[in-house]
């Protein structure tokens, strides 16, 4: 009896199991010890992944380009990067799609080298300025590619260097390779409190991003292929399942709790720092994961200001993302809170 019941119970499993599709899935991140990318650290540290099955490899680039690439190219399954570029993709004809939201807001800080902030009134001073990105054509780009176009610059006003995330960020200010920065935490927050940088704009809550966009700006996303999405529906489904039950976690974590959690070397060798900036940003994930038809909108008209590639009338947006697999999510684990 007990041999028999043993059975049943793999039995049970092996069917379970076989309901998604590729349970393998590799996904590509650029900056992945960036706050940008907390909800995935904890999906995957506390385990969520595993819980619904899933064998999931995270491998980390320089920037969200990188991380894009990765998966265009075939390498990599998913992307955890900005819902922007599934809008960027569709104006070259390439159909990816979001289908859950980490950040609610870009969590981006825009700053010039202490050196130089007594000669910054506007965004036009940006002119001539060597700018530190994550990588050429990444959310960071983007947002000091805007932030310019309001001084009326253009992109080729100033110089963008790629220098990654986290350390390498730090180290390329501080060695004067750069005269400004267009980062994520908690390198900002560090240089900041250090007084070698001025935040001139940020992106680190609602109300700054309101402030430069002019509406909300979904940020941080899990996009892949819509091929792929559609292969692989329940593998999609159990990736956001264990996102929304990550970020579901963090609206009721401490941060003590979410300091336990991360990788020590995230921290940057200064945990309170890190508190710190965590407090600056908490505002700017996603509360259930659902990406808002209003952000959808300002991402397009940001995007098409300073790409005249982009065209608002040629994007068909509804097709850039989707909330059917988050609303299964919330229906599985939002009652369970």
């Amino acid at each position: 009896m007990r041999k028999w019941f043993g059975a049943m119970l793999m039995l049970v499993a092996c069917s379970a199991g076989a309901q998604i599709e590729k349970r393998d899935v590799h996904i590509a991140v650029g900056g992945k010890s960036a706050l940008y990318y907390l909800p995935l650290t904890i999906t995957e540290r506390l385990g969520y992944f595993k819980d619904e099955g899933l064998n999931v490899r995270i491998s980390d680039f320089a920037g969200g380009t990188r991380s894009l690439e990765a998966v265009v190219g075939g390498s990599a399954d998913v992307v955890s990067g900005s819902y922007e570029h599934t809008i960027n993709m569709q104006s070259r004809k390439i159909r990816f799609q979001a289908f859950v939201l980490a950040g609610a807001c870009p969590q981006i800080s825009v700053g010039i080298a202490a050196a130089r902030a007594a000669s910054y009134h506007s965004p036009k001073d940006l002119k001539g300025l060597r700018v530190g990105i994550s990588a050429p054509g990444s959310s960071t780009n983007m947002v000091i590619n805007y932030l310019a176009s309001k001084g009326g610059l253009k992109p080729s006003d100033f110089s963008v260097i790629g220098v990654g995330a986290g350390s390498t960020v730090i180290a390329a200010l501080e060695q004067g390779r750069v005269d400004a920065l267009s980062q994520t935490d908690p390198a900002m927050t560090i240089l900041e409190k250090e007084g070698k940088l001025k935040i001139i704009a940020e992106t680190r809550t609602p109300e700054g991003t309101e402030k430069i966009f002019g509406g909300p700006m979904p940020a941080a996303s899990l996009y892949a292929p819509i091929e792929f999405i559609r292969k692989n529906p329940n593998t999609v489904q159990a990736l956001t399942n264990a996102t929304v039950r990550a970020l579901l976690w963090m609206q009721e974590a401490s941060p003590q709790q979410i300091l336990a959690t991360v990788p020590e070397e995230y921290l940057l060798g200064n945990k309170a720092m890190y508190l710190f900036a965590y407090n600056n940003v908490k505002t700017a994930y996603s509360k259930d994961g659902l990406i808002p038809e209003a952000g959808a909108k300002t991402t397009l008209r940001t995007l098409a200001t300073f790409n005249p590639a982009i065209k608002p009338a040629e994007i068909n947006l509804s097709e850039t993302y989707t909330n059917e697999f988050v609303k299964k999510a919330l229906a599985k684990y939002g009652k369970k809170r």
